[in-house]
């Protein structure tokens, strides 16, 4: 089956090149995500690497989303540092990103080839934690 294509959230795109041009600086922050909230905001978030495995952008962004009040994301996209253009999300931020939110549009691609993704797309025959919890009684 084919991966199913929407429209790109150019603003979107704009607004975490600018974050990653701006708020990247040395080693620890080399990425920036930007996320559109149901709401329409736009919530920007950089990493915090460390050799430990500091969170990925996506992952800050989850966070710095909620301490915003938007608890529902519909697209997010990440940009690396030096100008390294659209960075898919690493395994780790495809699986949180479909048990947090498994209905968000994800940026990927170069260039004029950019495109809009479902996240379960990026996981075909993926694992969804939601779906093997026991019911509470």
């Amino acid at each position: 089956m084919a991966p199913q294509t929407r429209s790109v959230d150019h603003e979107l795109v704009r607004a975490v090149a600018h974050a990653a041009r701006t708020r990247c600086r040395g080693d620890n922050h080399t990425m920036a995500a930007a996320a559109r909230a149901r709401d329409g905001r736009i919530v920007t978030a950089v990493n915090a690497y460390h050799f430990t495995g500091g969170p990925c952008a996506e992952l800050v962004l989850i966070g710095t989303a909620a301490a915003q009040g938007a608890y529902e994301l519909d697209a997010i996209v990440a940009v690396g540092d030096r100008d390294r253009e659209v960075v898919p999300p690493c395994g780790r931020c495809r699986q949180v990103l479909l048990d947090y939110f498994p209905a968000i549009e994800v940026v990927v691609g170069r260039g004029d080839r950019l495109r809009s993704v479902p996240v379960a797309d990026l996981l075909p025959e993926s694992y969804v934690w939601a779906d093997h919890q026991l019911d509470a009684e």
